[in-house]
């Protein structure tokens, strides 16, 4: 065994789906924390009830009198990562009110077992009905004139250089930012080094009318408050779709965006539930999709930052397994990295093309799960846990890949 794996809890599945059967398995019944694994249920959730599109926005009413807008939770408003904004131009046509239906604004901000040391993380942004930005705050420049967006929290931040000294901070860059947990004020502090460097933060979402401030900051709009009516279930309502579903699954799946996942599950509990509740649709996707998993697995947050996730390897392969038969591998292939992209960029390189998976990674843990091809074109799944071990990530994805 690899001296990476020798103290560290493991467990393995291979199986062939083409003759139903494992090929291998070593404690693939036991249950481990599967850190970014989970994304994977999220996933076949998301590509089973998303539809082809994503629904940015449902609304009710007529742009010159009064327009009521249902938010659905869809993290791509006013994300960078998506040029075309259907939802952003729809609403700057409303020439009327604005009300904005709040049957879901109580959506909880983190999820049930994160480390809430980590709410400055780029990682960890909140949870929101109607995200914006990403829930994040990207600050660029140099510290003298930061470049802020949303420009919204320009005024919210402050600046220190390193060490205490008081240089000509046009040299200086931003290297790191904190944020009081509860509030949206910020220090960004700087270092000569790092021209070119952009800081990314979670703004709180839940500081009081942060939501219908930055909204109004956004659209250059003042009209716009709180719905007292429930339009969720009415047939006037129409919807506005954003973007093809792909386009965020893949980032979601490439890079782990963990901000993606947590969001694309509060869309399928909206879209299957009416309410955006994580413990809800968890809920019901265990009693329905996922009813034949091998073991019944514990399944609390969309993208895994919970350690009070546990599955099994042969949870995962019976989920890759309903991915392939329902989807099919070409457009897995799509989702899903291979060797030499995303997460696995520099593992796997000789094998591109051959291997498709999900990586996981928390301290002590590394995950990878997925589709392989043999060189005789069988495909295969597996799923591959690793707990506790005291070696590095790097060294233990080492292990994996050899």
């Amino acid at each position: 065994m690899q001296k990476a794996l020798q103290t560290a809890h493991i467990g393995i599945s291979i199986f062939d789906p083409a003759a139903n059967k494992y090929l291998y398995n070593y404690q693939g019944d036991k249950y481990f924390v599967p850190a970014s694994n989970i994304k994977i249920p999220t996933c076949y959730a998301a590509m089973k009830y998303l539809g082809d599109s994503l629904v940015g926005l449902r609304y009710a009413g007529n742009f010159e009198k009064q327009m009521v807008i249902v938010p659905t939770g869809d993290p791509t408003f006013l994300h960078p990562d998506f040029t075309t904004q259907n939802v952003y131009t729809f609403l700057k046509k409303v020439t009327g009110d604005i009300l904005f239906d709040e049957s879901d604004i109580g959506v909880q901000a983190l999820g049930d077992g994160w480390s809430w040391n980590d709410y400055n993380q780029y990682y960890m942004a909140e949870r929101s009905v109607m995200p914006m930005y990403g829930n994040v705050v990207r600050i660029s420049g140099n510290l003298k004139n930061l470049k802020v967006q949303p420009e919204f929290f320009k005024y919210k931040i402050s600046t220190d250089p390193l060490k205490g000294l008081t240089p000509n901070i046009d040299s200086f860059y931003p290297i790191s930012a904190s944020r009081m947990k509860q509030e949206n004020s910020f220090l960004v502090r700087g270092s000569e080094s790092k021209k070119g460097n952009v800081i990314e933060i979670p703004f709180h979402t839940w500081e009081l009318g942060i939501l219908f401030r930055l909204l109004k900051d956004t659209l250059g709009f003042d009209k716009i408050t709180f719905s007292t009516f429930n339009l969720r279930y009415q047939p006037s309502v129409k919807k506005i779709h954003s973007q093809p579903t792909d386009s965020l699954l893949k980032p979601m799946m490439h890079r782990s965006d963990n901000f993606f996942a947590e969001q694309a599950l509060l869309m399928v509990s909206n879209e299957m539930l009416g309410v955006m509740n994580d413990e809800k649709i968890i809920d019901t996707l265990l009693k329905t999709d996922f009813k034949d998993l091998s073991q019944k697995p514990r399944w609390v947050d969309g993208f895994g930052l919970s350690r009070y996730n546990l599955f099994t390897p042969q949870d995962f392969v019976v989920i890759l397994n309903k991915m392939k038969n329902e989807f099919g591998m070409e457009r897995l292939k799509v989702i899903l990295p291979t060797g030499g992209e995303g997460t696995i960029s520099s593992y796997y390189k000789a094998d591109s093309g051959y291997i498709y998976g999900k990586t996981g990674t928390l301290s002590g843990v590394v995950a990878f799960s997925g589709f392989l091809y043999t060189k005789k074109g069988k495909l295969l799944i597996f799923s591959t846990l690793v707990n506790n071990h005291q070696a590095t990530a790097t060294e233990v994805r080492r292990a994996i890949e050899k």
